[in-house]
């Protein structure tokens, strides 16, 4: 069901854990399939410098939550937050169509912690 890069993703993800000086924490869970994810970013310059994870969920909710982290690190906040759940499963070689809402649930975590950058930078202006 899973392709090689997927399964890559999923034995070996990337950026597990949490980020203790993360500024920017964004969490989605799906009610369905019962996946949580839970996305970290270090944001400094307007540049993701650092993003971390931590999901409970399938082999596609891990492998997404991996693929994020590896697209969005060293990138602009701006260009950060033009990745899509296309983006992540194209990035993947694709998901089976039962799947692709765990992409969403990558970049829903992602714009999630972005806005709670946002939010905290703004309220320190």
């Amino acid at each position: 069901m899973y392709n090689e890069k997927i399964m890559e993703h999923f034995n070996n993800p990337k950026n597990v854990g949490e980020l203790d000086d993360a500024n920017g924490i964004g969490q989605v869970g799906n009610p369905v399939c019962g996946d949580i994810m839970k996305l970290f970013i270090k944001v400094e310059k307007d540049r993701i410098v650092d993003i971390r994870f931590k999901t409970l969920g399938c082999g596609a909710a891990i492998a997404t939550s991996s693929m994020i982290t590896e697209l969005v690190k060293g990138k602009t906040v701006e260009e950060a937050s033009q990745v899509t759940k296309e983006t992540v499963a194209e990035a993947l070689g694709g998901l089976p169509p039962a799947k692709m809402h765990c992409s969403n649930l990558a970049a829903d975590a992602l714009n999630k912690a972005i806005a709670d950058y946002q939010e905290k930078e703004s309220d320190e202006s």
